[in-house]
């Protein structure tokens, strides 16, 4: 990551960010106690008293949520750095976050679930809380991407490791929204990976506005970051939807795609527009229809911002600058489909019937008594639909400038008012040089233009499988086997010796290797090896990551003097449950009753275990009468069998819990 005591004007955005979030957070807790007080007080006086402080501290936090808008909308420090003389993009910020101990659940889980010493990995934690530390200074470049994109793939192997479906782990990850600065926690580890998600969508954001918009290939690359980021935010949408912070809901995931892909359609007419605009009819037919594409989109996404839930959190900056945007290329489309109809006659020998279509596809109709080709001969009937149209730019223009006016945050960017006022002051012009004096009794009203693009944007999702990165923890074993939903015995230690160059048992798998066709009566039979054991070192050299034929070439070169093994033994479903413990699920807080139902002794557990045929799991519902003295919630104990559950992750939905969230 980027050294996070630069003082570019990034980080001390981030900086400040990072500032306002604790501030919001110290006035959400006043308030919170606030009202709880309120709820609790009797006396008149002091209720008077607490409403007026409630005030206060919602004048505060308001005043912070302003604050904090006025940053997500201060597009200047993202921007290229060359002069252009271009409208400004809206970049998302990137989420901020607290720091995160691993070193001590993560080194107590080694010990406990993989029987290891924790120590031996005190690098590769350290080297994870690294990772997650660079995170959250990331450079604006492909190289921050990838950052990113490495450590979310390395919370995929963390989680597969160390986070079992059946409990959690109590590592609180707390990440603040980016729109109202409001922290979210959770003992969940998909919180983490959702944030991570959203900072990646927000880095190429950063990356499009960044790129130098004044050539072909800044274009292109900003076309690109924010079709990426669409795909990112629309991945994060479909595979994180119950998501407890504002920022990361599916009704503003969905405004965020919508502005990311508009934006990405801006880049489109501005590449066409680059080389020049030649004052040629084909060429203004599809500069027109590409403004109008360009508007439309961005009437689409303000509709949207206007809708409830998300009018309420979408920064209203942002909302004024859609609309801005809507107007002022729905005017530019106006203005070129004038300058075609004005400038251009139809001359003897010219193709007329490719004009005549050209102009037909302009319109969804022809306004009365208009008809496409008598429209292009009669040079009249062309001047006055040409200054309908720029009269219609006029006003789009005008109402493009007062939006800008209107909102606090755009009036102080320079560069909008001036491309605002020049594309205004060109329509003005145009239309006062073809004004006459009947104008007022001509009037016509100039049709919608149709918006067509040569280049529709798209969404391009997520490539993490062109991302390297390497399981830190790879040294537990394949993660097919040694990961947190399965449990194994300790390992044993079989001391054996091969009679006559006979071992006793096959081998069988691939990394890890396991005994197969085990002879009862062999050397490590009667050792203690049992049939489908894991066979995790020979020597006290690690095997879980060797193949049959290296394992066998271990065990057959140690001669006569005896082969020192350690196994280990897959535990089946029942069996891995922890004894003399709370059994709960997911979504369930632990009680005290839950506790009672551990399993004492072995002669229990087989007692349960015979009537397990009478007893399902569906069947305590039915007893919780004669249950009830014993356990208040009718759980079944741990001894008692369940029915077989398969070797797959539950989805990671299921493992949200709205309980652990702030809201």
């Amino acid at each position: 990551g980027c050294n996070p005591l630069a003082q570019t004007g990034r980080s001390k955005l981030q900086n400040q960010r990072a500032a306002l979030n604790q501030q919001i957070l110290k006035a959400v807790r006043m308030r919170t106690g606030a009202e709880n007080l309120l709820k609790a007080a009797t006396n008149q006086k002091v209720r008077e008293q607490v409403r007026l402080e409630l005030s206060f501290v919602n004048s505060d936090l308001q005043m912070l949520k302003e604050e904090l808008e006025g940053l997500n909308i201060s597009v200047g420090v993202y921007q290229n750095t060359e002069e252009a003389f271009t409208i400004p993009l809206i970049p998302l910020g990137l989420k901020e976050t607290k720091d995160v101990d691993f070193s001590v659940v993560l080194k107590d889980f080694i010990l406990e679930h993989y029987s290891e010493d924790s120590y031996l990995y005190e690098d590769e934690i350290a080297d994870l809380m690294d990772l997650r530390q660079a995170c959250r200074t990331p450079s604006r470049d492909e190289a921050g991407v990838e950052l990113l994109m490495s450590y979310f793939i390395q919370l995929g192997f963390v989680e597969s490791r160390f986070f079992p479906p059946t409990r959690q782990m109590g590592i609180l990850f707390t990440w603040y929204d980016s729109l109202t600065g409001v922290p979210v926690s959770q003992q969940n580890l998909l919180l983490e990976k959702a944030s991570i998600l959203f900072n990646i969508g927000a880095l190429y954001t950063q990356i499009g506005t960044r790129c130098n918009r004044q050539t072909q290939a800044g274009l292109e690359g900003a076309m690109d970051a924010f079709q990426r980021a669409a795909g990112v935010l629309n991945h994060l949408k479909e595979t994180f939807t119950h998501t407890p912070s504002y920022d990361m809901s599916p009704a503003m995931l969905s405004v965020l795609v919508k502005m990311m892909l508009a934006q990405a359609q801006e880049n489109v007419f501005e590449k066409i527009c680059l080389p020049g605009i030649r004052n040629e009819f084909f060429m203004l037919v599809k500069v027109a229809q590409e403004a109008a594409k360009v508007g439309e989109v961005y009437r689409q996404l303000h509709a949207a911002m206007s809708q409830a839930p998300v009018k309420e959190n979408i920064p209203y900056s942002w909302a004024s600058l859609a609309c801005v945007k809507a107007h002022h290329y729905g005017a530019l489309a106006h203005y070129f489909a004038a300058t075609l109809l004005i400038d251009h006659q139809l001359k003897p020998g010219a193709d007329e019937d490719h004009q005549e279509k050209c102009l037909s596809q302009l319109y969804d109709h022809m306004p009365d008594g208009l008809t496409p080709l008598a429209t292009l001969k009669n040079g009249q009937q062309r001047r006055l639909l040409g200054k309908a149209h720029l009269r219609r730019a006029i006003g789009h223009h005008e109402e493009s400038v007062r939006e800008a006016s209107l909102c606090k945050k755009l009036r102080h960017i320079d560069m909008l008012r001036e491309v605002l006022c020049a594309a205004h002051q060109r329509s003005r012009l145009k239309y006062a040089q073809h004004q006459e004096d009947d104008d007022l009794l001509n009037l016509m009203d100039a049709p919608d233009i149709i918006s067509k693009t040569e280049q529709e944007v798209e969404i391009i999702l997520p490539q993490f499988s062109k991302v390297t990165a390497t399981d830190f923890f790879q040294k537990l074993g394949p993660l097919a086997v040694f990961s947190a939903n399965k449990r194994w015995t300790p390992p044993r230690s079989i001391h054996f010796t091969a009679e006559e160059g006979d071992l006793g048992f096959t081998l069988r798998g691939n990394s890890p290797v396991q005994v197969h066709c085990l002879d009862p009566n062999c050397s490590a039979a009667l050792a203690g090896a049992k049939e489908g054991d894991y066979i995790v070192s020979i020597q006290d050299v690690d095997c879980k990551w060797l193949t049959v034929s290296e394992v066998m070439k271990l065990l057959k070169g140690k001669g006569t003097d005896g082969v020192e093994m350690k196994v280990v033994s897959l535990l089946d479903f029942t069996s891995s449950m922890h004894s003399k413990c709370a059994t709960y699920s997911v979504g369930m807080q632990k009680t005290y009753s839950m506790i009672c139902l551990a399993v004492d002794d072995d002669d229990k557990t087989d007692k349960t275990k015979k009537i397990s045929k009478k007893l399902s799991f569906l069947s305590w519902g039915t007893n919780k009468n004669r249950q009830k003295s014993a356990s208040t919630l009718c759980l079944p104990s741990v001894g008692v069998a369940r029915p077989q559950v398969k070797k797959k992750l539950p989805s990671p939905f299921s493992l949200l819990n709205s309980d652990s969230s702030l809201y």
